[in-house]
């Protein structure tokens, strides 16, 4: 008993470790996320290679925070991957979906593709959630994954309240309300990513998604916190997993595939 809470110990102050090296490297990252990045250009066949992969960033981040999950991407032949900047100025989580949604409209003229695969961290996974569900993303997103998303709400950080986007992150906000509702017919397939490690999801099955009508497939990942999650190797190895795979012949919502040990 008192060397399974010692390990337990040990790998908390690990992932503390680590998310406070994530965090050094990521400030120093930050301002070169700031800038809009070019336009995705597309092969002289006038398509990538695969469907182009959107990535959302969180509350006060910027798409620098995926600088290594799009090399991972490339790496893989994924070479049509987008990033969208929101303003940490935004106040309301459905003005983001719609900025969301016309980026993706124009993504899919610009390359040809019909459907797109996105990838969104903490709040990025809960806009990317309320395009599909609620302004008829679900035509052009065949892939969801969410990294970190308080899909059930977070009590976390309460000073931090006083911001409307934390608002609509709190449990039984009108937003989550909304996405809780139901979604017949949803074509889009969601894949989310909890960490049992991971403070700034309180508690952190929240960021389990359940939804009675959604084609879900929980992944639980065991030894990293928040900031980790769009940067560990191991996550963007069950991300590329994610989006490559074809769609299932069976398997019921809120199936669990397995869990992910990064300690």
């Amino acid at each position: 008993m008192v060397l399974i809470r010692l390990t337990k110990v040990t790998t908390a102050l690990k992932a503390n470790a680590l998310e406070l090296a994530i965090l050094t490297g990521h400030m120093l990252l930050y301002p070169s996320g700031i800038v809009r990045e070019r336009p995705v250009t597309v092969s002289a066949s006038g398509q990538g290679s695969g469907r182009p992969v959107v990535l959302l960033h969180g509350l006060v981040d910027n798409r620098s925070v995926f600088v290594l999950l799009r090399r991972a991407l490339v790496r893989n032949g994924r070479d049509c991957v987008d990033s969208l900047n929101y303003s940490p100025l935004t106040c309301d989580l459905r003005a983001a979906a719609d900025l969301l949604g016309r980026r993706i409209e124009e993504l899919c003229s610009r390359t040809g593709h019909e459907r797109v695969d996105l990838v969104g961290h903490s709040l990025g996974g809960l806009i990317a959630r309320y395009y599909v569900q609620r302004l008829g993303g679900d035509a052009r997103v065949r892939t969801l994954v969410m990294l970190g998303t308080p899909h059930a709400g977070t009590t976390a950080v309460p000073w931090a309240g006083a911001h409307p986007l934390v608002r609509q992150m709190r449990p039984g906000s009108d937003v989550l309300r909304e996405l809780a509702g139901p979604a017949a017919g949803c074509r889009t397939r969601f894949v989310s990513f909890w960490s049992d490690l991971d403070q700034v999801m309180v508690p952190v099955e929240t960021a389990r998604l359940d939804h009675p009508d959604l084609l879900v497939h929980n992944v639980r990942v065991s030894g990293i916190g928040h900031l980790a999650l769009p940067v560990h190797p191991t996550v963007a190895a069950g991300i590329l997993e994610a989006l490559d795979a074809e769609e299932r012949e069976s398997g019921a919502p809120g199936n669990e595939p397995g869990a992910a040990s990064v300690a």
